[in-house]
């Protein structure tokens, strides 16, 4: 299909023209077309053409996994048909699905569900049956005693695009302070302890750091980097923490918990990776720091969903809203992230790359998605 998309506010890498764009055999192309080719013609309206949204992390998976506590869904293929629409229904044309190797506090959940997920995604992709182009991302939890043969179980995969290396024991990185873990685990889990009963778990927990994470940053380190697959740090928030990711070979600094991290970080050259909920939130849900506070001292890189598609779009509009120029907020959820992973084929409008788009108009300030094109396909 050859198609001219006309009157429009074309979101470029650095800049906001008013003007045309053409799609022609999946990839974008001259507003002209070629001689003698027939295209059909939308016009626009003035609403904006944005790339299509590149998410390098999400689980919201695993919310049609289990839908409600205790429930696993029966069919995952049907649980990844149903996140896949959620996602083009949120502008992500492209989506690294951020599986958790290895369990912390899910009782289990997360490891069992991890073959059945991935051989679900795996099928669905070859089988051309997803809107969105998917790959993985996965979520190394380093304490788990369990990780490493679940690492080299799927570590060779070929949709492998990224991973994370995670530390959750509490009292450090996202948990140092304890009394908001308690109170997460509380609402999340329904885990109630006495504190003879939380000093007991503490003590486990600090045994399985001390034990695990140390041989489990080592060789996933090695196996990532034979296989050229980048690695990033997870809610690094002491300067100690990011100069042990960039030991590790890390580059990417993915939410870190607080302004010295994020600015460590990018005196070790990292790029830095915020949740788009916290921006639309305000704040970090955990208590760490806030991603606006960050992107307004030039330490924001690229937004992702985490666990909220609809978040992306709207981060960037919120961002764009308290005065950061649209280009550059909608380059976090396209080129950015294009450029971290080694997409060279998408994540711009450009001609000859390939013709991922979005038709989006604001109401009320929200950004409201009109169509969606993958590969120059409309499927919105």
């Amino acid at each position: 299909m050859n198609t001219r998309l006309v009157n429009a506010r074309v979101v470029h890498e650095h800049a906001v023209a008013q003007g045309d764009l053409a799609i022609s055999h999946q990839v974008f192309a001259d507003t002209r077309g070629a001689p003698g080719t027939a295209m059909s013609e939308i016009d626009c309206e003035g609403d904006f053409l944005i790339p299509g949204l590149i998410d390098i992390h999400t689980d919201h998976v695993e919310h049609h996994v289990h839908p409600r506590p205790g429930v696993t869904w029966p069919s995952m293929l049907s649980a990844a048909l149903a996140h896949d629409w959620q996602l083009i229904g949120s502008g992500i044309t492209t989506v690294l699905d951020a599986l958790s190797l290895g369990d912390y506090d899910s009782g289990g959940e997360r490891t069992r569900m991890l073959d059945a997920i991935i051989r679900a995604l795996t099928a669905g992709r070859s089988a051309g049956l997803f809107k969105a182009d998917h790959y993985f991302h996965f979520r190394c939890e380093l304490s788990d005693p369990g990780l490493l043969a679940l690492v080299e179980r799927h570590i060779d995969n070929g949709s492998l695009r990224l991973a994370s290396l995670m530390d959750h024991t509490p009292g450090q990185r996202q948990w140092h302070d304890l009394a908001l873990f308690r109170e997460f685990r509380r609402k999340k889990n329904a885990r109630m302890w006495t504190d003879d009963e939380f000093a007991l778990y503490l003590a486990e927990r600090l045994e399985h750091q001390r034990r695990h994470v140390p041989p489990s940053r080592a060789r996933i380190g090695e196996l990532c980097g034979l296989r050229n697959v980048p690695l990033a740090s997870h809610d690094d928030t002491t300067a100690t923490d990011v100069e042990e990711s960039r030991d590790n070979g890390i580059t990417i600094s993915e939410f870190p918990t607080t302004v010295t991290a994020a600015r460590h970080a990018r005196a070790c050259g990292m790029k830095i990776v915020m949740g788009a909920p916290n921006v639309v939130l305000g704040r970090s849900h955990s208590g760490n720091i806030s991603a606006i506070e960050l992107a307004e001292e030039g330490l924001l890189d690229v937004l992702t969903s985490d666990y909220v598609p609809g978040s992306l779009l709207q981060a960037a509009f919120t961002l764009a809203a308290r005065g950061f120029d649209l280009a550059q907020t909608i380059a976090m959820i396209s080129a950015n992230p294009a450029d971290l992973i080694g997409f060279t084929d998408r994540g711009r409008i450009a001609p000859g790359l390939r013709a991922d788009l979005l038709r989006v108009r604001l109401f009320e300030g929200v950004p409201v998605i009109r169509n969606v094109w993958v590969a120059g396909r409309q499927c919105f």
